[in-house]
């Protein structure tokens, strides 16, 4: 389960729990559909409420900052858990991505 907020060029999705195969596929689609907007120009991903991530989730938020990346949007990630923060650090994505300690930072920035 997700949450999806938009204010003016800013699209938030809050995906809750277990980012994992089960609904990865979903969360990329959101993601994907998010970024096709013209309206949109800032795609933030909340973390705050996600439990962990398995590397289905993490290829599915690669997926979408690639997509980011060639349709000239923004791609951040705030509010990262610390249990969810060291799968960024393993994997050497922390430095790929533009991550924030909450969203009021990223949403101005």
């Amino acid at each position: 389960m997700q949450a999806l907020i938009k204010y003016p060029k800013i699209t938030v999705i809050r995906p809750q729990g277990f980012l994992n195969a089960t609904n990865a596929l979903e969360l990329e689609r959101d993601m994907t559909a998010a970024l096709r907007q013209d309206d949109v120009s800032i795609l933030l991903i909340d973390l705050a409420a996600v439990e962990s991530l398995d590397s289905s989730g993490l290829m599915a938020l690669v997926s979408a900052l690639k997509l980011s990346q060639s349709l000239g949007r923004s791609f951040k990630l705030c509010s990262v858990p610390p249990s969810v923060k060291i799968i960024f650090e393993l994997t050497q994505l922390d430095g790929v991505f533009e991550i924030s300690e909450d969203e009021a930072q990223l949403a101005v920035a």
